[in-house]
């Protein structure tokens, strides 16, 4: 504890890789690209599964698993598909180790080729899809809406710990459909679930937007969005939600039996976020102490430091602080009584601020002859001699709540001091260099000029916003880079 981690303004990526290390969130492993998630870590993005699970089973849901491997024929069924993922995959040619003749170790058996290769799991489209045509039969058998819980592979080269790595943990949905019509309101529904996730939850504004035709996913018809803004002005993609169409359904000749007697292809739809959440709720909260993290997602949500002398003096707050802990359970709020005698408070303080836990209470003798305690929060620092009755379990419950809508109003605020309307080419540039961040610019809606403009400036359309998400982005006026018509104003941004 005794080093600081880097400044955001000095190193942002630096600041992000010790973070996410010190405050003992994951770190790198042996196998390159990958990463261990650490206990701490993985109870945030429990926490986050959790909620989001009971989301999902709250709209009729339900969970199932589907093999980590899938036959590469299966792959070529879908050709948008295969070709958007084709240079990410992982692939298994053979079953079977054996020693080495000159004892230098194992090596892979030559006669144990497998017949057919099989694929890592980047996405599972594929062998799902496969799966419902043994499913489907009759419209008895619609809507089909199944999600998973898995990890997938995708072979990065330049990988970040959470926001980019070989292996990564998700939640893919996969449902079936007799209509389009319900098919693209699946899609939606699950974008708002998102959105709402991220802002009630996560305490993260994000914009929902579609995906232009050159950033959708590959074998999509339509893929919505929401679009997050870290503390750097660069973008972040927190979510998406893919209309197939009748893709896959195609692919897998997947079909049901009408009510009036016919025979029709099924409606698909996708949707998934994955632990590139957890790199999100960093970036968008964090500071040069450590994690600031919102009290829904927190897995220690109060930790009660002792200031003692002594073991008599130690019992005697242990005594109240069983109290303390008995009452903030009932109210479902998680603590932790940090009462280790190797550290001094000093040190605890520290640690806890470095893991970014809401709210600590510090008590000690003296503060029990005077029925006090110290409350510190830490998304301000802010710290309230509060009285240490019955009423504390309130107190504490209350404060949570407005720390959460804080933190949120905070990011929000960030994002609409970083939000900028341009209108030339020249505007566009100046204000990407200097400011970064979120620019509405118009678009002519062509993607050569989506690419020339992304060669230019490494900025990307993140999404074309739906109706009502922001100001100024529904008129029409002409495309910054070409002068030709357009239709609205889309989100540019440098990206993650």
């Amino acid at each position: 504890m005794s080093k600081a981690i880097p400044k955001r303004s000095e190193d942002y990526s630096l600041w992000y890789n010790e973070l996410v290390k010190r405050a003992d969130l994951a770190e790198n492993s042996g196998v390159r690209g990958c990463m261990v998630i650490k206990p701490y870590g993985f109870g945030i993005w429990e926490a986050m599964r959790d909620q989001l699970d009971r989301m999902f089973k709250q709209t009729g849901h339900v969970n199932a698993y589907f093999p980590l491997f899938i036959p590469k024929s299966y792959l070529s069924r879908e050709a948008s598909h295969v070709e958007g993922f084709a240079k990410e995959c992982a692939v298994v040619t053979h079953y079977r180790l054996k020693n080495a003749e000159d004892g230098s170790g194992v090596i892979v058996d030559p006669e144990a080729k497998l017949e057919e290769e099989l694929i890592v799991r980047p996405t599972s489209e594929t062998v799902i899809w496969s799966t419902y045509k043994n499913w489907i039969q009759s419209y008895r058998d619609l809507p089909l809406l199944i999600n998973q819980w898995a990890n997938v592979v995708r072979w990065e080269m330049r990988t970040r710990l959470f926001l980019r790595t070989a292996e990564f943990l998700w939640q893919e949905g996969h449902t079936a459909h007799a209509t389009a019509q319900e098919a693209i309101a699946e899609t939606r529904q699950m974008l708002d679930i998102y959105a709402r996730f991220a802002e009630e939850w996560m305490a993260m504004p994000v914009i929902r937007g579609v995906k232009t035709e050159s950033e959708r996913f590959a074998g999509a018809e339509d893929t919505y969005c929401i679009e997050a803004l870290m503390q750097d002005g660069k973008a972040l993609q927190a979510g998406t939600s893919h209309f197939l169409g009748q893709n896959f359904a195609k692919a897998f000749d997947v079909k049901f039996a009408t009510k009036e007697g016919g025979l029709e292809l099924v409606w698909g739809t996708s949707w998934g976020v994955s632990t590139r959440l957890m790199g999100a709720l960093i970036m968008a909260h964090s500071d040069d102490q450590g994690l600031v993290l919102p009290p829904k997602l927190a897995s220690t949500q109060v930790v009660i430091v002792p200031i003692y002398k002594g073991e008599e003096q130690l019992q005697l707050i242990g005594e109240k602080v069983a109290e303390i802990k008995s009452a903030l359970l009932a109210k479902g709020i998680s603590m932790r009584y940090d009462d280790r005698d190797t550290e001094r408070p000093g040190f605890k303080f520290a640690e806890w601020e470095l893991k970014g836990v809401p709210v600590r209470l510090a008590i000690g003798p003296k503060d029990m002859e005077k029925g006090t305690v110290e409350v510190a929060r830490r998304d301000t620092g802010e710290k309230t001699v509060v009285a240490l009755d019955e009423n504390l379990p309130d107190y504490i419950e209350q404060l949570l709540a407005d720390i959460q809508q804080s933190i949120y109003q905070k990011a929000l605020k960030f994002r609409q001091e970083n939000t900028h309307v341009v209108n030339s080419w020249d505007e566009f540039k100046q204000v990407l260099d200097d400011k970064g961040g979120f620019l509405l610019a118009h678009w002519d809606g062509t993607a050569e000029t989506e690419e020339k403009i992304k060669e230019e400036t490494k900025a990307t359309i993140r999404c074309i916003p739906l109706a009502g998400q922001l100001d100024a982005v529904e008129e029409e006026g002409v495309c910054v880079y070409t002068g030709k018509p357009s239709r609205q104003r889309v989100v540019f941004a440098r990206a993650y």
